[in-house]
Protein backbone atom coordinates (compact mmCIF):
# COMPACT_ATOMS: atom_id res chain seq x y z
CA UNK A 1 0.00 0.00 0.00
CA UNK A 2 1.19 3.56 -0.65
CA UNK A 3 2.28 5.39 2.47
CA UNK A 4 -0.71 7.74 2.42
CA UNK A 5 -3.05 4.72 2.22
CA UNK A 6 -1.37 3.13 5.25
CA UNK A 7 -1.80 6.34 7.23
CA UNK A 8 -5.40 6.66 6.03
CA UNK A 9 -6.17 3.08 7.10
CA UNK A 10 -4.76 3.69 10.58
CA UNK A 11 -6.66 6.97 10.95
CA UNK A 12 -9.85 5.23 9.79
CA UNK A 13 -9.33 2.59 12.48
CA UNK A 14 -8.78 5.25 15.12
CA UNK A 15 -11.87 7.17 14.01
CA UNK A 16 -13.96 4.02 14.34
CA UNK A 17 -12.62 3.35 17.83
CA UNK A 18 -13.64 6.79 19.10
CA UNK A 19 -10.13 8.20 19.38
CA UNK A 20 -10.97 11.68 18.07
CA UNK A 21 -14.00 12.77 20.07
CA UNK A 22 -12.60 16.32 20.29
CA UNK A 23 -11.73 16.52 16.61
CA UNK A 24 -9.08 15.13 14.28
CA UNK A 25 -5.58 16.55 14.93
CA UNK A 26 -4.22 19.03 12.41
CA UNK A 27 -1.82 18.26 9.58
CA UNK A 28 1.28 19.38 11.49
CA UNK A 29 0.42 17.24 14.52
CA UNK A 30 -0.23 14.19 12.35
CA UNK A 31 2.97 14.81 10.36
CA UNK A 32 4.96 14.63 13.60
CA UNK A 33 3.00 11.65 14.92
CA UNK A 34 3.37 9.50 11.82
CA UNK A 35 6.80 10.83 10.83
CA UNK A 36 5.76 11.38 7.22
CA UNK A 37 5.53 14.36 4.89
CA UNK A 38 2.69 16.87 5.06
CA UNK A 39 1.71 15.84 1.51
CA UNK A 40 1.21 12.25 2.72
CA UNK A 41 -1.04 13.44 5.56
CA UNK A 42 -3.06 15.61 3.16
CA UNK A 43 -3.64 12.64 0.84
CA UNK A 44 -4.67 10.43 3.76
CA UNK A 45 -7.14 13.04 5.03
CA UNK A 46 -8.47 13.67 1.52
CA UNK A 47 -9.30 9.96 1.20
CA UNK A 48 -11.13 9.98 4.55
CA UNK A 49 -13.14 13.04 3.52
CA UNK A 50 -14.14 11.46 0.20
CA UNK A 51 -15.31 8.35 2.08
CA UNK A 52 -17.35 10.44 4.51
CA UNK A 53 -15.33 9.27 7.50
CA UNK A 54 -14.44 12.84 8.48
CA UNK A 55 -15.80 16.25 7.57
CA UNK A 56 -13.85 19.48 7.21
CA UNK A 57 -14.58 23.13 6.61
CA UNK A 58 -12.30 26.14 6.32
CA UNK A 59 -11.12 27.43 9.68
CA UNK A 60 -12.60 24.53 11.69
CA UNK A 61 -11.15 21.35 13.15
CA UNK A 62 -11.98 18.21 11.16
CA UNK A 63 -14.48 15.98 12.93
CA UNK A 64 -15.39 12.31 12.71
CA UNK A 65 -18.60 12.13 10.71
CA UNK A 66 -21.46 10.22 12.29
CA UNK A 67 -24.12 8.61 10.11
CA UNK A 68 -27.91 8.78 10.26
CA UNK A 69 -30.43 5.96 10.49
CA UNK A 70 -34.13 5.74 9.74
CA UNK A 71 -36.72 3.15 10.67
CA UNK A 72 -38.95 2.29 7.71
CA UNK A 73 -41.98 1.29 9.74
CA UNK A 74 -43.48 4.78 10.02
CA UNK A 75 -44.20 7.85 7.92
CA UNK A 76 -41.06 9.96 8.25
CA UNK A 77 -39.39 13.08 6.97
CA UNK A 78 -35.65 13.39 6.45
CA UNK A 79 -35.83 16.74 8.25
CA UNK A 80 -37.12 15.19 11.46
CA UNK A 81 -34.80 12.18 11.19
CA UNK A 82 -31.71 14.39 11.05
CA UNK A 83 -32.82 16.81 13.76
CA UNK A 84 -33.88 14.02 16.11
CA UNK A 85 -30.34 12.60 15.92
CA UNK A 86 -28.74 15.82 17.07
CA UNK A 87 -27.75 17.48 13.79
CA UNK A 88 -29.01 20.64 12.13
CA UNK A 89 -30.89 20.08 8.88
CA UNK A 90 -30.79 22.71 6.16
CA UNK A 91 -31.96 22.65 2.55
CA UNK A 92 -30.81 24.50 -0.52
CA UNK A 93 -33.66 24.89 -2.99
CA UNK A 94 -32.36 24.18 -6.49
CA UNK A 95 -35.74 24.44 -8.25
CA UNK A 96 -39.23 25.46 -7.18
CA UNK A 97 -41.51 25.76 -10.18
CA UNK A 98 -44.62 24.60 -12.02
CA UNK A 99 -44.15 21.88 -14.60
CA UNK A 100 -45.83 18.87 -16.22
CA UNK A 101 -44.53 15.30 -16.36
CA UNK A 102 -46.63 12.50 -17.81
CA UNK A 103 -44.74 9.71 -15.98
CA UNK A 104 -45.06 11.39 -12.59
CA UNK A 105 -48.73 12.21 -13.23
CA UNK A 106 -49.37 8.53 -13.93
CA UNK A 107 -47.68 7.55 -10.66
CA UNK A 108 -50.04 9.93 -8.87
CA UNK A 109 -53.09 8.69 -10.76
CA UNK A 110 -53.55 12.02 -12.55
CA UNK A 111 -54.08 12.99 -16.22
CA UNK A 112 -50.85 13.37 -18.22
CA UNK A 113 -51.09 17.16 -18.59
CA UNK A 114 -51.76 17.85 -14.92
CA UNK A 115 -49.78 20.83 -13.66
CA UNK A 116 -47.35 19.83 -10.92
CA UNK A 117 -45.29 21.73 -8.38
CA UNK A 118 -41.66 20.63 -8.63
CA UNK A 119 -39.40 21.04 -5.59
CA UNK A 120 -35.73 20.09 -5.95
CA UNK A 121 -33.55 20.33 -2.84
CA UNK A 122 -30.03 19.59 -1.64
CA UNK A 123 -30.38 18.35 1.94
CA UNK A 124 -27.52 18.94 4.41
CA UNK A 125 -26.77 17.79 7.95
CA UNK A 126 -24.60 20.21 9.93
CA UNK A 127 -23.68 21.85 6.63
CA UNK A 128 -22.49 18.62 4.96
CA UNK A 129 -24.45 17.38 1.89
CA UNK A 130 -26.45 14.26 2.74
CA UNK A 131 -29.18 13.85 0.12
CA UNK A 132 -30.63 15.22 -3.09
CA UNK A 133 -34.33 14.93 -3.72
CA UNK A 134 -36.96 15.99 -6.23
CA UNK A 135 -40.62 16.11 -5.19
CA UNK A 136 -43.71 16.51 -7.40
CA UNK A 137 -47.10 17.51 -6.01
CA UNK A 138 -50.39 18.44 -7.75
CA UNK A 139 -50.42 22.19 -8.39
CA UNK A 140 -54.04 22.54 -7.29
CA UNK A 141 -53.04 21.19 -3.88
CA UNK A 142 -49.55 22.58 -3.34
CA UNK A 143 -49.50 25.96 -5.12
CA UNK A 144 -49.40 27.90 -1.79
CA UNK A 145 -45.92 26.43 -1.28
CA UNK A 146 -44.50 28.40 -4.21
CA UNK A 147 -43.65 31.21 -1.80
CA UNK A 148 -42.58 29.01 1.13
CA UNK A 149 -39.12 29.05 2.69
CA UNK A 150 -37.74 25.51 2.63
CA UNK A 151 -34.27 26.32 3.96
CA UNK A 152 -35.01 24.97 7.42
CA UNK A 153 -38.51 23.56 7.23
CA UNK A 154 -40.01 20.13 6.57
CA UNK A 155 -42.23 19.80 3.49
CA UNK A 156 -44.78 17.76 5.43
CA UNK A 157 -45.04 20.46 8.11
CA UNK A 158 -45.79 23.03 5.42
CA UNK A 159 -48.39 20.73 3.88
CA UNK A 160 -50.04 20.28 7.27
CA UNK A 161 -50.17 24.06 7.63
CA UNK A 162 -52.34 24.24 4.49
CA UNK A 163 -54.58 21.39 5.66
CA UNK A 164 -52.91 18.38 4.02
CA UNK A 165 -51.85 15.73 6.54
CA UNK A 166 -49.52 12.99 5.27
CA UNK A 167 -50.65 9.73 6.86
CA UNK A 168 -49.24 6.92 4.70
CA UNK A 169 -46.90 6.12 1.87
CA UNK A 170 -44.85 3.47 0.10
CA UNK A 171 -41.22 3.37 -0.93
CA UNK A 172 -38.82 1.43 -3.12
CA UNK A 173 -35.16 1.45 -2.10
CA UNK A 174 -32.44 0.64 -4.61
CA UNK A 175 -28.67 0.42 -4.24
CA UNK A 176 -27.09 2.68 -6.86
CA UNK A 177 -23.92 4.60 -7.67
CA UNK A 178 -23.50 8.36 -7.94
CA UNK A 179 -23.66 9.91 -11.38
CA UNK A 180 -21.40 12.85 -12.20
CA UNK A 181 -24.19 15.30 -11.38
CA UNK A 182 -25.18 13.65 -8.08
CA UNK A 183 -21.53 13.24 -7.05
CA UNK A 184 -20.95 16.96 -7.55
CA UNK A 185 -24.00 17.86 -5.45
CA UNK A 186 -23.26 15.44 -2.61
CA UNK A 187 -19.50 16.07 -2.62
CA UNK A 188 -18.60 12.42 -3.21
CA UNK A 189 -16.70 10.51 -5.87
CA UNK A 190 -18.40 9.54 -9.13
CA UNK A 191 -19.51 5.93 -8.71
CA UNK A 192 -19.68 6.14 -4.90
CA UNK A 193 -22.58 4.19 -3.34
CA UNK A 194 -25.91 5.96 -2.89
CA UNK A 195 -29.32 4.79 -1.77
CA UNK A 196 -32.01 5.70 -4.31
CA UNK A 197 -35.48 6.03 -2.80
CA UNK A 198 -38.71 6.37 -4.79
CA UNK A 199 -41.64 7.43 -2.62
CA UNK A 200 -45.36 7.94 -3.12
CA UNK A 201 -46.94 9.86 -0.25
CA UNK A 202 -50.62 9.54 0.64
CA UNK A 203 -53.12 11.74 2.46
CA UNK A 204 -56.41 10.01 3.32
CA UNK A 205 -55.68 7.36 0.71
CA UNK A 206 -55.00 9.88 -2.07
CA UNK A 207 -51.49 10.09 -3.64
CA UNK A 208 -50.26 13.66 -3.18
CA UNK A 209 -46.49 13.42 -3.74
CA UNK A 210 -43.98 11.46 -5.79
CA UNK A 211 -40.37 11.87 -4.75
CA UNK A 212 -36.98 10.52 -5.76
CA UNK A 213 -34.14 10.87 -3.27
CA UNK A 214 -30.47 9.94 -3.57
CA UNK A 215 -28.82 9.61 -0.16
CA UNK A 216 -25.12 9.18 0.50
CA UNK A 217 -24.54 5.50 1.20
CA UNK A 218 -21.69 6.26 3.62
CA UNK A 219 -23.85 8.40 5.91
CA UNK A 220 -27.32 6.84 5.95
CA UNK A 221 -28.73 3.49 6.98
CA UNK A 222 -32.28 2.17 7.08
CA UNK A 223 -33.84 -0.02 9.73
CA UNK A 224 -36.94 -2.17 9.61
CA UNK A 225 -38.99 -3.84 12.32
CA UNK A 226 -40.67 -7.02 11.14
CA UNK A 227 -42.77 -9.92 12.32
CA UNK A 228 -43.92 -13.19 10.79
CA UNK A 229 -46.39 -12.70 7.99
CA UNK A 230 -46.45 -12.09 4.29
CA UNK A 231 -43.51 -10.44 2.55
CA UNK A 232 -42.73 -9.72 -1.06
CA UNK A 233 -39.35 -9.86 -2.75
CA UNK A 234 -38.93 -8.56 -6.28
CA UNK A 235 -35.82 -9.26 -8.35
CA UNK A 236 -34.35 -6.94 -10.96
CA UNK A 237 -32.89 -8.55 -14.04
CA UNK A 238 -29.22 -7.80 -14.63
Amino acid sequence: MPLWAQVSADLRRRCGSGAFTDGVPGEMVLTEEYQVSRHTIREALRALRSEGVISSSRGRTSTVQSGFSQNLGTVYSLFRSIESQGAEQTSEVLRLEITADADVAERLGLPEQTRLLLLERLRCADGIPLAHDVSYLPHTLAHPLLTADFSHTALYDLLQAIGVVVDAGREELTAATATKEIAALLDIEVGAPVLSIDRVTLAQGQPIEWRRTEVRGDRFTVESTWSSGTTRLSLTEI
